[in-house]
C-alpha cells in the first residue's frame, strides 16, 4: 500500500516503537488496577505509573506531585482555566478578571468564555502580525484583579513561539497565575516551570509520539494553587481528576517524555534542517509565497504557508498522496477561514490560499523533495487553470 507522505504532525504524531513497546505488557498480563494499593500486583502499577509521572516533570523541571494525569490537553485546559478561574472568583480576596489572546486554541477560548457566561471579566488580547504578543499590551492588561492568564506556549497552527518567561514574569509581578498550553510544544522545545514562572501547564500525549488519550497538567504547589475540580468520585490526582488512571497511557506518556528529554536538541536540529530545506524548495517554485508568522521564533517543524490566488482546498485535493492541511485539526469542519491567521491581519482571501505543514521525526529528506516538487507543481497547475476557468 502506498501511503501519503505525512506533513500533519502538529494535528497528531504516530506512536513511537519505543512507546509501544514500554506500554504493550500493560494491555495484557500487567492489569491491576493502580489505586489497588492492598495487593503486590496493584501497587507495582501504581509504581510503574508514578516512575512515569516523573518522568514528565523531570522534562519540564517539576515535581512529580505536581504531575496531574488527564485525558488530554483539552481537559488538562479546561480543568486549569474553569478551575484556577473558578477557585480566584470565590475566594476571600476574590479576582475575577481573565486575559487570552486571539490565536488561542479554541478549547482555551470557549473556557474563557464559559467563565464570561458566569460573570467574570474577560479580555482577548490581540497579536502583532507576526503572531507574538505585545508585552506592553500584556502589561498593561494585567491588573491587581487578574485572576488567570492563558496563552500557549507554541501555535497549534503557525507554530509561534510566544515569550514565556517574559510573560510569566509579569504575571508574577501582579499575583496573577500563569497558564500555558503547551500540547505543541512539550517535548520539542525546553521548558522549565520555575524560571518561565509557569503555574499551570497543559501538556498532550499524541502530540510527542506517545498515545493519543493521555495528556497532563502541571498545578505548582508552592506557592500552591488551587484548583475547583471538575470531576469528582475517588479523589485521585489530589483530588483534582477523579477516575481510574489508564496505566498504559500514563507508562507511554512518561516512556515519550524520557525519549523527548534524551533526543530533543537532536531532533530540533534534524527537523529545522528538513524545514528549511522544504521551505527553499518551494520558495524556489512560488517565489511569491508567504510564510505566515515570525520565522526566528518558531516550532523547528512548522510551516504555514500562503500561496496567493490558488484556493488551498483545490491544492490539497490536487496532492493526494501527501497528507497536509489548512490549519487546526480541531476546527478542521469550520467553513470559515482561520481565525488565528484572521488575527495576523490576513485577509479572508488569503486565509483561503494557506496551508500547514509539519515534519516529523520520521521525515527523510527524500519525502520533502518529493513534497515540495508535488506542492510546486499543483500551484503553477492551479494557477495556469484559473484564466480558464473565469
Amino acid at each position: 500500500m502506498n501511503m501519503p507522505i505525512y506533513l500533519d504532525y502538529q494535528a497528531t504524531t504516530p506512536t513511537d516503537p519505543r512507546v509501544l513497546e514500554v506500554m504493550w505488557p500493560y494491555f495484557g498480563e500487567l492489569y491491576a488496577n493502580p489505586h489497588s494499593a492492598e495487593h503486590a500486583p496493584g501497587r507495582a502499577i501504581e509504581a510503574r505509573v508514578e516512575e512515569a509521572r516523573t518522568e514528565i516533570a523531570t522534562l519540564i523541571n517539576a515535581e512529580s506531585r505536581e504531575v496531574v494525569f488527564t485525558s488530554g490537553a483539552t481537559e488538562a485546559n479546561n480543568m486549569a482555566i474553569l478551575g484556577a478561574g473558578r477557585f480566584r472568583a470565590s475566594a476571600p480576596k476574590s479576582r475575577t478578571h481573565v486575559i487570552t489572546l486571539a490565536t488561542e486554541h479554541k478549547c482555551v477560548l470557549e473556557s474563557m468564555l464559559q467563565l464570561q457566561r458566569e460573570g467574570l471579566t474577560l479580555d482577548i488580547l490581540p497579536v502583532q502580525p507576526d503572531g507574538l504578543v505585545d508585552l506592553a499590551l500584556l502589561e498593561q492588561a494585567i491588573t491587581e484583579d487578574t485572576a488567570l492568564v492563558s496563552i500557549m506556549a507554541a501555535n497549534n497552527e503557525i507554530g509561534v513561539l510566544q515569550p514565556i518567561a517574559e510573560i510569566g514574569a509579569l504575571c508574577q509581578a501582579k499575583g496573577a497565575w500563569f497558564h500555558t498550553d503547551a500540547a505543541q510544544a512539550f517535548g520539542k522545545i525546553p521548558l522549565d516551570v520555575a524560571t518561565q514562572h509557569i503555574d499551570l501547564m497543559s501538556i498532550s500525549g499524541h502530540k510527542v509520539y506517545g498515545p493519543k488519550g493521555i495528556g497532563a497538567l502541571y498545578v505548582r504547589r508552592r506557592p500552591r494553587i488551587r484548583l475547583q475540580p471538575l470531576f469528582f468520585g475517588g479523589g485521585q490526582e489530589r483530588g483534582l481528576r477523579s477516575g481510574t488512571l489508564p496505566s498504559p497511557l500514563c507508562i507511554g506518556l512518561g516512556e515519550a517524555a524520557r525519549i523527548a528529554a534524551h533526543d530533543m536538541t537532536t531532533d530540533a536540529k534534524h527537523l529545522s534542517h528538513l524545514r528549511d530545506r522544504l521551505l527553499q524548495q518551494l520558495q524556489a517554485g512560488v517565489p511569491d509565497l508567504r510564510i505566515n508568522g515570525a520565522m526566528a521564533e518558531r516550532l523547528p517543524h512548522n510551516l504555514n504557508l500562503t500561496f496567493p490566488g490558488v484556493d488551498a482546498q483545490a491544492l490539497l485535493a490536487s496532492v493526494p498522496e501527501l497528507a497536509l492541511s489548512t490549519g487546526s485539526a480541531c476546527s478542521s469542519a469550520a467553513v470559515d477561514p482561520s481565525y488565528v491567521l484572521a488575527a495576523l491581519g490576513l485577509s479572508e482571501a488569503d486565509a483561503r490560499s494557506t496551508i500547514r505543514l509539519a515534519i516529523g521525526r520520521p521525515t527523510t529528506a527524500d519525502e520533502v523533495d518529493r513534497a515540495a516538487a508535488r506542492l510546486v507543481s499543483a500551484v503553477q497547475s492551479l494557477r495556469a487553470a484559473r484564466p480558464a476557468a473565469e
